[in-house]
Order: structure tokens, then C-alpha cells, then sequence
């Protein structure tokens, strides 16, 4: 076995975070040695009596050449810390998973990441509010990461690939374990379209509460901002954003209806220091993410279609509001806000706040 080998097996034992798994490297010299060590070894750098003999025990049952095999018939991957490959965003975190497992692809672009999370209980404007925001950060290169769960999660994925995106879904499970099962489809699209599944947990582990804080912290590490949309006062959204946090990660929200009880987590944000969010600008501005292209080759890379000849035909050099270029070209509102999104970029219009539009 590899080095690479025995770390996947030492990380195996879920009893061993990352913070001890790093200690047992340190002490040991290598992750090979660290998962070979005899029990008394292991009482003897401060592991208690019953740990020590359960991890003896559960190497001995684990059967190394079957897990691998498991894993390659599933056709799941994984990245160490050590790897090249392993997410940049993610190596100089504290708690960096020592092992990833991966089913799909990770590429270097990936570190331009914005997490969208937010509740399962989704209201129509936190569906609205979702894909607008998908949708125009999609349209720029920027991956969506969030964590397959119902609701504001699920519905940043099915956006993101709707626009032809690239999306990454953590688990807080074994990457054959999917959670939700509602959700299975929407995993299985991740895989085949353009993005990946991400777990720190081995095969078989099954999604325990306790896992989904572990979670959090990935879905923000991965990520260069966390945009909250839509929770309830006592939200696991706040976990991931609180993460966010730890970190060193900016996190932004979306304020809602404050007679909405889904409007609370992100209200209770704001309040308490996190960056309102009303437009894709908002964190483009604050992250320092604006494309360095100039006019040219923004437009090789995006090149005018049919719709944006029609909106500049309706937005003149007179201020327009957004409402009624709506009702002008019959277009959606989401479809349309993330047009001109786009059409800023390039140099073609011009927003003055309030939904008010001209042509440059």
C-alpha cells in the first residue's frame, strides 16, 4: 500500500478527526506507520485505554484491498491533503480533511466557489432569490457549492446546471449513501454534467446529526463567500455561516419579508455583521471577483445573443426601470436580471440602483 493508502485507512476510523489524525502522523512519521502502531504506543501519546482498543480492533477487521475495490467499482475517487489535486481553498483550514472522496471532477477553477445554502422549507421568494443569484454567478464561471439537501440547496444545484454551471455537493455521508433519496436524480445529474459530490466520510457511514456541522465547515472552506438565503431562527443555515466565519469567509444575506419566519436567519445575519445582498454585485465588489477582461474579449467569450439585442433595443440612453422592460420584451424577471448582469460586464449597460437601466 501507498502512503496515500494509509491515510485513507487511518482517516476510515471517523473516530480520528483531522486534528488527531495530523498529531498521530506527526508523532509516528507517516500515516503508514501512525495505522500500523501497537496499542500500547498509542495509550502512550494520550489516547484513552477503550479508543486505543477499538481502533486495534477495527483495524483488524477493516479489509483494505475490498475498500479500494468498493471504491473504484463505484467509480469514486479521493484526494489526500498531500495531493496537488486536493482544493486550494480547502488545504490552509485547521480542520482540512485529511481525505476527500470524490465522484465527479474537481477542477482549479472550482477555488472561485460562492456556497448558496439556506432552508428546506422554501418559500417561492427563496426559490426566486436562489436562481436569480445561481444564475447570474453560473453565467460569470463562478462554481455553486451548497449541500444537496431539500430546498434552497437543492434548488441552487438544479440552477446551476440549468445554466450550464459547475456545481460541487457535499455529503454528510459515504459518498454511496445518497441524502436526501429524493434528491438521488439531482446527484447523479451533478455527476454526469459538470461538477462533483464530496464526502470526508468513508463508504457505509450513515448521515448522523452530529455530521452535518462537520459538513458546514467544508461547504464554506471550499468556498470564497457564503450566501445565505432564507431560515429559520434556529437554522442550520447559521452553522455554515458561522463557519463562514471561523474562517475568514465573507458571508452575505438576502433579506426577506420580515413577517416570514424563513426571513429570520438571514435578518439575524445582517444585523449581526453580515454583508446585505441584493444583487450579484454585492459580492462580486466585496470578493474582488469582477472579470479583469477588457470589452473585446469579454465578448469572444460571451458573445451577444438574441436576447440581449432585444434588451438593448428596449434600454435607451433615458433611464428604464426593470419592471418595464419586463413587461416590454414578456421575458422573466430572473432571466432577465441575470442578462443584464451580464450586459454590465461587458460594457453595454448600465445599472443606477433601484432596477433602473440605461444604455451606455
Amino acid at each position: 500500500m501507498t502512503e496515500r493508502e494509509y491515510l485513507v485507512a487511518l482517516s476510515s476510523y471517523i473516530y480520528f478527526g483531522p486534528a488527531r489524525i495530523k498529531l498521530l502522523i506527526d508523532y509516528f512519521g507517516s500515516a503508514k506507520y501512525a495505522y500500523k502502531a501497537e496499542q500500547k504506543s498509542l495509550i502512550s501519546i494520550g489516547l484513552k485505554v477503550e479508543r486505543a482498543t477499538d481502533f486495534i480492533r477495527y483495524r483488524n477487521e477493516f479489509e483494505l484491498k475490498d475498500y479500494f475495490d468498493k471504491l473504484k467499482k463505484l467509480n469514486i475517487n479521493f484526494l489526500t491533503i498531500n495531493d496537488n489535486g486536493y482544493p486550494q481553498n480547502l488545504v490552509d483550514l485547521d480542520s482540512a480533511p485529511p481525505v476527500l472522496y470524490i465522484k465527479g471532477n474537481i477542477e482549479p477553477a472550482d477555488s472561485n466557489s460562492v456556497a448558496i445554502v439556506g432552508t428546506r422549507k422554501m418559500t417561492f421568494y427563496g426559490k426566486e432569490v436562489t436562481e436569480k443569484f445561481t444564475r447570474e454567478l453560473a453565467n460569470m464561471g463562478i462554481t455553486i457549492v451548497s449541500g444537496l439537501a431539500l430546498g434552497i440547496d437543492a434548488c441552487a444545484h438544479k440552477a446551476c446546471l440549468d445554466e450550464g454551471g459547475r456545481t460541487i455537493a457535499v455529503l454528510a455521508s459515504g459518498l454511496d449513501i445518497i441524502t436526501p433519496g429524493a434528491n438521488t436524480a439531482l446527484a447523479k445529474r451533478i455527476v454526469e454534467g459538470h461538477g462533483a459530490l464530496i464526502s470526508e466520510y468513508p463508504l457505509g457511514h450513515p448521515p448522523l446529526r452530529t455530521n452535518f456541522a462537520s459538513r458546514n465547515r467544508i461547504i464554506s472552506g471550499l468556498s470564497r463567500a457564503v450566501l445565505v438565503i432564507e431560515g429559520a431562527q434556529q437554522s442550520g443555515t447559521l452553522l455554515t455561516a458561522s463557519s463562514a466565519a471561523e474562517q475568514g469567509r465573507p458571508v452575505f444575506a438576502v433579506p426577506g419579508q420580515i413577517t416570514s419566519p424563513m426571513s429570520a436567519a438571514p435578518l439575524f445575519l445582517i444585523a449581526n455583521g453580515a454583508k446585505m445582498a441584493t444583487s450579484v454585485k454585492d459580492i462580486l465588489e466585496e470578493l474582488n471577483l469582477e472579470f479583469r477582461f477588457d470589452r473585446e474579449k469579454m465578448e469572444n467569450i460571451m458573445p451577444q445573443t438574441k436576447e440581449e439585442e432585444e434588451l438593448s433595443n428596449i434600454i435607451t440612453n433615458e433611464p428604464v426601470h426593470l419592471d418595464e422592460i419586463v413587461r416590454i420584451s414578456g421575458l422573466n424577471v430572473s432571466d432577465i436580471s441575470a442578462r443584464l448582469t451580464i450586459m454590465e460586464l461587458k460594457g453595454l449597460v448600465r445599472s443606477l440602483g433601484g432596477g433602473i437601466y440605461k444604455k451606455i
